[in-house]
């Protein structure tokens, strides 16, 4: 790996994200499902030099009055196994005023795929997390292993009432591109995921348009290159003050 001393990186599952997220400042890694891979990834580039960590890409909709493309940014991460990370509160609060006052939540980081709505609903109840993911949860892990700061923006894609097909789940590569194979053999045994498959790709067209747009309001190193020294010198751990528009 080259030398990343001075570098954002920006953790994302798909390749398609990473593409988005990448660009001077910023180095961009997809974990495509493979979490301790992307672990390893986080570290090596940690002890690189990098100096901070954001995790940027599409997720679940968990709380039910959130509609494909709304854009997130995360107070916490919360894990499956009951830990908390929290996010760093001046870059969070920062990252929220570049993207129009965009929603500061609780996000929920999962091994595998929350598939069904119920299963959502029961994340929703039981985390009080607004959106789910498969990488934050690692890259705020990471972060803190190192003393990074770490943020978090994520696009809805999924809403909380709708679940994922079959064919959308095992299309994903390790390394975050495209099994098409795969896909193609799950709606050739069931044909019925077809008109899901098609509002699946609807509301991740609107995802990418979020993502599209926050990358671009973030722009350089998702504003961390603009608030420099201050934010290494403000602990992760200090409390958000004020109210937050959750």
């Amino acid at each position: 790996m080259s030398d990343q001393r001075g570098l954002v990186v920006a953790v994302t599952g798909l390749k398609s994200e990473a593409g988005l997220a990448a660009g001077p400042g910023v180095l961009a890694l997809a974990g495509g499902g493979d979490g301790a891979a992307l672990h390893r990834d986080i570290k090596a580039a940690a002890l690189a030099g990098a100096r901070a960590v954001i995790s940027f890409g599409v997720a679940g909709g968990l709380a039910p009055d959130l509609a494909p493309g709304a854009v997130l940014v995360s107070r916490s991460i919360v894990t499956e196994s009951g830990e908390r990370f929290l996010t760093h509160p001046l870059w969070t609060r920062r990252i929220s005023a570049a993207l129009g006052g965009a929603r500061i939540a609780d996000f929920a980081g999962v091994d595998s795929p929350v598939a069904d709505a119920d299963g959502k609903r029961a994340l929703y109840l039981g985390a009080g997390a607004h959106a789910v993911d498969m990488e934050s949860h690692i890259a705020a892990r990471a972060a803190s292993a190192h003393n990074l700061p770490f943020a978090a923006v994520r696009v809805i894609a999924d809403p909380a009432g709708r679940g994922l097909p079959h064919a959308a789940i095992v299309a994903m590569k390790p390394g975050g591109g495209l099994a098409l194979d795969a896909l193609a053999l799950s709606l050739l045994r069931d044909p019925r995921q077809i008109p899901h498959l098609i509002q699946t790709a609807i509301d991740a067209r609107a995802a990418f348009r979020g993502l599209f747009r926050s990358r671009k309001a973030l722009a350089g190193a998702f504003g961390f290159d603009d608030l420099g020294e201050f934010v290494l010198d403000v602990p992760g751990e200090d409390e958000f003050g004020g109210p937050l528009p959750l």
